[in-house]
């Protein structure tokens, strides 16, 4: 099983989170980026821009922290941290 989390925070305080489990076949990159869609659906949030430090982050740390220019639009949040916490 593959599961993520996903936390919104404003002033170094949690808004919201969620975790998305995928199960089933498909690749690591697969299971991701279906599991950061249900997370930014469950959230109401539009899908960031993954821009290439974050990409890097990811690879090597299997987590990151996407800030307000991998938006296109204002957010009322400081920051959203994706991190895959079972694989």
């Amino acid at each position: 099983m593959f599961r993520m989390s996903g936390t919104l925070r404003k002033d170094n305080k949690r808004l919201a989170s969620c975790v998305s489990r995928q199960e089933g076949p498909g690749s690591r990159t697969e299971k991701v980026f279906k599991a950061l869609e249900e997370i930014c659906q469950h959230l109401d949030l539009a899908v960031p821009i993954w821009l290439p430090a974050r990409i890097e982050e990811f690879k090597q740390r299997s987590k990151t922290v996407f800030m307000e220019d991998s938006f296109m639009e204002d957010i009322p949040f400081d920051s959203f941290s994706i991190e895959v916490i079972e694989e």
